[in-house]
């Protein structure tokens, strides 16, 4: 994981934390397997589901730290991001589902697995009841591991990847530039914040990096509800 922010910001603390929890991610077999190009498309079809899935989840928890947000152009930003959530990343995913004949029906008809029906309550019980600051932390892995994960299968992929469009969407320059403005407002955020505040902010990036992993490692393995 790289940093940004410089020496003493939140967000290089963070990184610097959880640098052995990304490099796991970075290299599970579902990631792997995905810059090979040998990612099973029974796994990719179970993932790509349970991510549409997040996504309103996601984009309901930006919304809320949309409404927390203590300046006016930190309401416009997360604003965008939740609609970014659902309009842009989930165009992706429509194209897969086109690919694998996924109608609105069975989109319905699939309920979320554990992992991912843990990762979108934890963020909205987060953006529910914690300050703008944890907020901001919890949110921040999706975006920035995402980019980590993006930028490294894209330098192995193999040249015609069936999952090309996936591997371009988070390795593009557009993407970068949220992750960016992602980073920079959970710096701001925890600028002025106390220490008690600060290390809740930790604790919420930790707890969503492990979230992170069980998602993808839940879609490796096909995992669903024991009852």
């Amino acid at each position: 994981m790289s940093g940004d922010g410089g020496p003493g910001s939140f967000s290089r603390e963070a990184w610097a934390r959880n640098a052995a929890a990304y490099e796991t991610i970075r290299s599970m077999p579902f990631n792997a397997e995905l810059a090979a190009g040998t990612l099973r498309q029974d796994r990719f079809r179970h993932y790509i589901v349970q991510d549409a899935h997040y996504l309103i989840g996601f984009g309901r928890a930006l919304s809320l730290a949309a409404a927390k947000a203590p300046e006016p152009d930190g309401i416009v930003q997360f604003s965008r991001a939740a609609q970014e959530a659902i309009v842009v990343e989930r165009a992706l995913h429509g194209g897969f589902f086109r690919d694998y004949a996924i109608g609105p029906d069975t989109f319905a008809a699939t309920p979320l697995t554990p992992a991912c029906d843990h990762y979108v309550c934890y963020l909205l019980a987060t953006a529910y009841a914690e300050p703008f600051e944890v907020v901001c932390a919890a949110l921040l892995p999706c975006f920035w591991i995402y980019k980590a994960v993006g930028d490294d299968i894209v330098a192995r992929a193999e040249f015609g990847n069936p999952y090309q469009a996936w591997i371009d969407t988070y390795a593009g320059a557009d993407f970068a530039d949220a992750v960016a403005a992602m980073i920079a407002a959970t710096n701001r955020a925890a600028r002025d914040a106390s220490p008690a505040v600060r290390e809740r902010m930790h604790r919420a990036f930790a707890q969503a990096t492990r979230l992170e992993w069980m998602f993808w490692d839940s879609a490796y393995r096909d995992a669903a509800w024991p009852l």
